[in-house]
C-alpha cells in the first residue's frame, strides 16, 4: 500500500473491510471542544460495529499542568483499548463528526502507544454518510482485545524540546488560527501569544473543513512555505494538543514520518508564568 493507504481510508473501501470476515477494529471519538457530548452523537447513529471511545477520558489525561489534553497514563489507556477490542497487529480504524482533529488525536495515540495499523477515516461519519453507505444505533459488546501499549513511538515534544526547536534547532509550527497566534484573541488559555520562534500554519491551510487532506504535493509545498525542509526537524502545537496532532497526521502524509508532537501545547507553555510568550504577526514578534 501507499503511504496514504497505510494512513487513510475512504469510506467506500472501508465497506467492503467491514463485511470480511475479520474486519478492522472502529473507533468512533467524535467529540466536541465545548459539548454536547460525542457519546450523543454515537447513541443517535454510527458505523456498523464501531466502539465509542472518549477522547478526553479513554485517550488523554486528566487536565492539569501538563495541558488539557495530556498523554494518558499507559495502563489506563492500555485498559480502555482492551475494553473497545483492540488487538494486536489487528487494523483499526478511527473516525469522528467529520473535521478529522479528534480522529487524528486518536490516530497518534494509537501510533504512539506502538498500535501501528491504525487508519484514518477520510472525512468521517459525513463522508460515510455522504456514500450511503448504512449506520447503526446498536452499541456492539467487543470481545476484549490483547493490545499492549508501549509508549513512545511517535516523537513527542516538552516545553523545553519545543521551545529549542523554535529558538533554531528546527521548526515549530503554531497551528492555531492567526489572531490566537498574535495574541489577539485567546478563548480557553489564561494568556494570548505563541512560543517565541514558532511559525503559524492555520489549520485551515492545509486541511479543508470537511477533514479531508490535499495530495502529498501540495502539503510538501504548504509546510515548505511555512519554513519546513527536509533536512530540518519539525514540530507541531496548538492549544491542547488535538489540532497538532491533525498537523502532524498531514506532515506523515507529506512524507515527514519524523514529526513531532507537543502535547501539552500551549495550555501547558502556559501553565508556567517563567516561560516566554511573544505576541504580533512574526515568529518573534
Amino acid at each position: 500500500m501507499s503511504g496514504t493507504d497505510d494512513l487513510l481510508v475512504e469510506p467506500d473501501r472501508l465497506a467492503v473491510e467491514l463485511d470480511r470476515a475479520d474486519p478492522p477494529t472502529v473507533l468512533d471519538v467524535r467529540w466536541r471542544l465545548a459539548g454536547p457530548p460525542g457519546r450523543d452523537d454515537y447513541a443517535a447513529g454510527h458505523l456498523p460495529g464501531a466502539v465509542f471511545v472518549d477522547l478526553d477520558t479513554d485517550l488523554c489525561g486528566p487536565p492539569g499542568a501538563a495541558g488539557r489534553h495530556p498523554l494518558p497514563d499507559p495502563a489506563a489507556l492500555q485498559a480502555a483499548l482492551r475494553a473497545a477490542g483492540v488487538r494486536a497487529g489487528h487494523p483499526v480504524v478511527v473516525y469522528d463528526g467529520g473535521d478529522g482533529m479528534a480522529a487524528a488525536r486518536a490516530w497518534w495515540t494509537l501510533r504512539w502507544a506502538g498500535h501501528r495499523e491504525v487508519r484514518l477515516l477520510h472525512g468521517g461519519f459525513p463522508a460515510w454518510l455522504a456514500a450511503g453507505l448504512p449506520t447503526s444505533t446498536e452499541a456492539p459488546a467487543p470481545r476484549p482485545g490483547d493490545v499492549t501499549v508501549r509508549p513512545g513511538e511517535l516523537p513527542v515534544l516538552d516545553a523545553g524540546a519545543a521551545a529549542r526547536l523554535a529558538a533554531g534547532d528546527g521548526v515549530l509550527l503554531d497551528v492555531r488560527t492567526a489572531p490566537r497566534y498574535r495574541g489577539e484573541t485567546e478563548p480557553i488559555d489564561p494568556v494570548a501569544g505563541h512560543v517565541p520562534g514558532a511559525a503559524n500554519l492555520p489549520a485551515a491551510e492545509y486541511v479543508g473543513p470537511d477533514g479531508r487532506f490535499p495530495a502529498a504535493d501540495a502539503l510538501r509545498d504548504r509546510f515548505a512555505a511555512a519554513g519546513v525542509g527536509a533536512d530540518r526537524p519539525v514540530g507541531a502545537y496548538c492549544g491542547s494538543g488535538v489540532t497538532a496532532a491533525q498537523a502532524v497526521l498531514a506532515l506523515h502524509l507529506a512524507g515527514r514520518p519524523d514529526a513531532a508532537l507537543y502535547v501539552g501545547s500551549w495550555s501547558n507553555w502556559v501553565a508556567d508564568p517563567a516561560r516566554p510568550v511573544a505576541t504580533g504577526a512574526t515568529p518573534d514578534a
